[in-house]
């Protein structure tokens, strides 16, 4: 018998305006990137989420990307939405790019604060520093103490580090073990809670030691239980829910509420009944998925899968997109 699956409650999340962005960061839970089409959440979309996420009994959203900041009328247009509909926004995240001068950046953000916007988050990582010079991160939150709006500075840990380098041009990873030791990106992974799936599994994947397919099938014999997990939740441009932020895995947000079906979404109750070693049944007996010798995890395993599934089957499922997700990563 199948569990049934249904997210009847949203508790803390953000909503993706748009996976276009600035930079192809190596631990992108959502391989965002330049390649990305440009497109920005619609209006009407943009009232379908919100209404769903207030009838599941979430008040407050952070926005996310991709960088939405490049796209300031799109942008503006969802805060209206969402003042209208009484959804409030806890922080904007942003990257820096956009930034040009202090002048600029001040005007832009009291827009923003005219919208019920109070705080932006600012991404501060080496990752990120690989695209996005340092003194227009500095730059940025010099013009949010200047127009009085808040800053979440999200690692402030790693500003020492940055600060190692010249600010004007961004610095690979590879200077960053040059300066810092081989085993710079292991001590980076012990200081920013990565999330282990999207692009910082392959930037990882040989980081980290491997364990065989036979030991992670022993592990794996339960069902995937996070995938019910709503204490943290995103939600896309295309309306697609991610389960347990398993980027690549999709629920539609008007299913959201209810039992999801199985004809719709097989290869996700597959997972969350009876975990990697169905789906990789699946995979192996329908499709011929021959899986490597040895992954970083049953994430990595079950992304391996999911891949082969899309990129190479062609297969279309509601429960496996965005599908140029598993291009870009």
């Amino acid at each position: 018998m199948m569990r049934e699956l249904a997210i009847t409650s949203l508790r803390s999340g953000g909503v993706i305006t748009n996976l276009y962005c600035s930079s192809a960061c190596k631990h992108c839970l959502y391989a965002s990137s330049p390649k990305w089409n440009k497109d920005y959440i619609s209006p009407g979309m943009a009232e379908t989420i919100i209404n769903k996420i207030l009838d599941l009994g979430c008040t407050f959203i952070h926005i996310g990307g991709g960088e939405p900041m490049l796209n300031l009328s799109g942008l503006k247009q969802f805060l209206q939405i969402a003042s209208a509909m009484k959804l409030g926004i806890e922080y904007i995240e942003t990257n820096s790019s956009w930034y040009k001068d202090e002048d600029s950046a001040v005007r832009v953000l009291q827009d923003l604060q005219g919208l019920d916007v109070d705080t932006l988050l600012i991404s501060i990582s080496p990752f990120h520093n690989e695209y996005i010079p340092f003194h227009k991160v500095k730059g940025l939150m010099k013009a949010c103490h200047a127009g009085n709006m808040g800053v979440f500075p999200w690692i402030s840990d790693f500003i020492q580090d940055i600060e190692g380098f010249s600010d004007v041009s961004p610095h690979s990873l590879a200077e960053y073990e040059a300066s810092y030791g081989d085993d710079y990106l292991k001590n980076v992974a012990e200081r920013f809670p990565l999330n282990f799936r999207g692009r910082a599994l392959l930037t990882y994947k040989d980081i980290y030691p491997k364990r065989s397919v036979d030991e992670i099938l022993a592990e794996g014999k339960r069902g995937c239980g996070e995938l019910a997990n709503t204490s943290h939740f995103h939600i896309d441009l295309f309306g697609n829910y991610i389960p347990g932020l398993c980027s690549g895995l999709s629920i539609h947000v008007e299913d959201l509420g209810g039992p999801l079906e199985f004809d719709k979404y097989r290869f996700l109750l597959t997972l969350y009944n009876q975990g990697i070693a169905g789906l990789l049944e699946i995979a192996q007996q329908e499709y011929g998925f021959q899986p490597e010798e040895q992954y970083l995890s049953k994430c990595h395993l079950c992304f391996a899968i999911r891949r082969f599934l899309v990129m190479d089957k062609k297969v279309r499922s509601d429960d496996l997109k965005p599908v140029p997700y598993y291009r870009w990563v």
